[in-house]
């Protein structure tokens, strides 16, 4: 079996990813991009990190882009950061709808990456997709939780955002993380409206081979009495 060290992803990898994957739904169509289906699911499975996720057809799949890379002008990034970007995977960038809601998925498989991460590193590992959409959204009111899907922890983070300076539309953006076997993964939706939410929250996933059912329980963000 083969050992790794133990290491938090540093947050701007997962920023500058975010930024580009956002960026690229919220363009205009090309005839580049999968048009949706009225029956067909869209089903994402990385094999490499472990977990498979699928949302309705009417989702629009968009083509893959390489992960961002370091700007030339920057200090030089830790050889730790500059492997990360290389080793990030985006199985699935999805949006639907004007203004358009947008799904992307985010996965680091440890094998590329040569490090691991632990279930208490998902709270920085989900700030860092955060930070990267605080530059193109005023984030409102941000709350955190935790729970537990087929055995696995996941940190979760819903917020309303607009874009930058600017009052409409709103959007609920939501960010849910775990760690694998294999890897970890982050879900991240930026919500138009409630429908888009739904989808999110109630995608199926697999997780580690085991079968999760609906992404986000509906009481996760329930305080207890």
């Amino acid at each position: 079996m083969k050992l790794y060290r133990r290491a938090t992803l540093p947050i701007p990898i997962l920023a500058a990813l975010f930024v580009l994957a956002q960026t690229l739904a919220l363009r205009p169509l090309t005839a580049q991009a999968a048009r949706p289906s009225a029956h067909a699911a869209v089903q994402v499975a990385n094999s490499g990190v472990g977990f498979s996720y699928s949302l309705p057809g009417e989702w629009e799949v968009l083509p893959s882009q390489p992960a961002p890379q370091p700007k030339q002008e920057q200090t030089e990034p830790v050889p730790e950061a500059r492997q990360g970007i290389g080793c990030i995977d985006v199985p699935l960038t999805a949006r639907r709808g004007n203004p358009a809601s947008v799904i992307v998925v985010v996965a680091l498989p440890f094998d590329c990456f040569g490090q691991t991460m632990a279930y208490s590193d998902l709270p920085g590992f989900g700030d860092g997709a955060a930070q990267g959409l605080k530059q193109t959204l005023d984030i409102i009111e941000p709350i955190a939780a935790s729970y537990k899907l087929a055995g696995h922890a996941i940190w979760i983070q819903r917020a309303k955002a607009t874009p930058k300076g600017k009052t409409a539309p709103q959007y609920t953006v939501e960010i849910a993380c775990t760690v694998l076997e294999k890897g970890a993964v982050c879900w991240l939706a930026q919500a138009a409206d409630a429908a888009a939410l739904e989808a999110f929250e109630h995608a199926s996933v697999t997780l580690d081979g085991a079968q999760a059912g609906a992404l986000v329980p509906q009481d996760v963000f329930v305080k207890n009495p």
